[in-house]
């Protein structure tokens, strides 16, 4: 699915949507430039999921976890991470991922090493305030849109 939105709280709300149909074992993984919107979009799964919007962008951290009563949701930043050597080191195979929800900034430099199953998500800055937002999802997320 594509769709347009026009300000961060649209994006915002949309991704609020994903994130109430989100399931344990799922992992996102993004496609967008810097200053795509990902960290925002990230914020509005928090959002869906339950788990607040006191949602950064992991740059710096590799990883920030937001932590609810059932389950955790995992932002990863994989900027910097240029190998599997690199992945290894950044401790990403110690994370839960059957019981929690993981999304991946950056993914295209782990592509190779994500699951058959892995969800993408491509977020387009069209103009200051617009994105395009994209779905790799199998028809999963279609309710969202509505």
């Amino acid at each position: 699915m594509r769709i347009l939105t026009h300000s961060p709280q649209e994006t915002i709300a949309i991704a609020e949507k994903i994130g109430g149909l989100l399931k344990k074992g799922d992992i996102i993984a993004y496609k967008g430039g810097l200053g795509a919107g990902k960290t925002t979009f990230t914020r509005g799964l928090a959002i869906g999921l339950g788990l607040g919007d006191n949602v950064t962008s992991p740059t710096f951290a590799l990883v920030n976890e937001y932590c609810g009563e059932n389950i955790n949701l995992y932002h990863f930043d994989m900027y910097r991470i240029e190998n599997e050597d690199d992945l290894e080191s950044s401790g990403f195979y110690d994370y839960d991922f059957r019981n929690n929800i993981a999304v991946i900034e950056w993914s295209e430099n782990i592509a190779e090493f994500l699951p058959e199953n892995t969800i993408y998500i491509v977020i387009n800055a069209v103009s200051d305030t617009d994105r395009e937002i994209i779905t790799e999802d199998g028809g999963r997320f279609d309710s969202a849109w509505n």
